[in-house]
């Protein structure tokens, strides 16, 4: 039976419209708390950004790291931090979490793309600095995918050596802030069709308000697909989750009906390389 890695990324981002009766968790206590009740529904990675008490990106781990220590104590779901994120924060302190030695994966952003009325600026030279810090914390790249130039530049990153294969590719559309593809089914596909043959992808569906798109990657053999509040509060057409851990459940149950299963945080372990990168 395929194993499907369900990560859940807990934590609206800052500015957005949080609706009424969802509890966005922000205390290393609520986001932990939220996360171990989503690792019991069948998450397998969690995905974290390095966050101040009132959400907003930082480059202090204080409170990043009392989150993990809670986390750690009940449970092994992989930890997966971000280099992202729209802020004015330095190179270095972008990726910061990688000095946190419980972080197994983080997202690496392939390339620029327009963020609203600014520009998310990601170019080759800071790619291939986050790329050569990662690689020395035993880090496993996530490479986050916002248009089809994208696919290739991992190939081309790969080739001269700042990434390793086989390679993690996450497809990231929608109708959210940054200038993504809409979420179709043929978006997807061109995406898909330039990926390297031997790589694992994902699928990251900004502001869905369904599973539809989750279940086309499923049955096109996507290997991880998330949710969680930094994405939408919504499962079906105007059903909301007040909690990350419905979103979760629900997403379990979808998997489980078109015949797959989730996999356990080693499951996931084995499908990122993690179990031999880092013993």
């Amino acid at each position: 039976m395929r194993k499907i890695v369900v990560t859940v990324a807990p934590v609206c981002h800052v500015g957005k419209e949080i609706p009424a009766g969802c509890r966005n968790p922000l205390t290393p206590e609520d986001i932990a708390d939220d996360v171990l009740r989503c690792a019991t529904a069948g998450a397998s990675m969690v995905h974290l950004h390095v966050r101040d008490l009132t959400g907003e990106q930082t480059f202090d781990l204080t409170q990043f790291s009392a989150t993990l220590d809670r986390i750690a104590a009940k449970s092994d779901i992989i930890v997966q931090a971000s280099t992202g994120g729209l802020s004015s924060l330095s190179l270095e302190e972008r990726c910061v979490c990688l000095n946190e030695p419980r972080v197994e994966v983080a997202s690496l952003n392939m390339g620029s793309v327009n963020f609203g009325e600014s520009v998310y600026v990601n170019t080759l030279s800071e790619i291939r600095y986050w790329a050569r810090r990662m690689r020395a914390a035993r880090v496993v790249p996530e490479m986050e995918i916002f248009d089809l130039s994208m696919v290739e530049t991992c190939s081309k990153l790969a080739g001269e050596g700042a990434l390793d294969r086989p390679m993690h590719y996450n497809f990231c559309i929608g109708k959210g802030t940054a200038s993504n593809l809409s979420d179709t089914p043929r978006n997807l596909l061109y995406m898909t069709s330039l990926m390297e043959p031997g790589g694992h992808w994902g699928l990251n569906n900004d502001l869905m308000q369904d599973f539809r798109m989750l279940a086309c990657a499923l049955a096109m053999g996507a290997s991880v697909v998330r949710v969680g509040f930094e994405d939408s509060f919504y499962y079906a057409p105007g059903k909301l989750a007040a909690t990350n851990a419905v979103l979760v459940e629900k997403l379990v149950e979808l998997i489980r009906m078109m015949g797959l299963e989730p996999a356990t945080p080693q499951e996931a372990r084995q499908i990122f390389g993690l179990d031999k990168l880092r013993g």
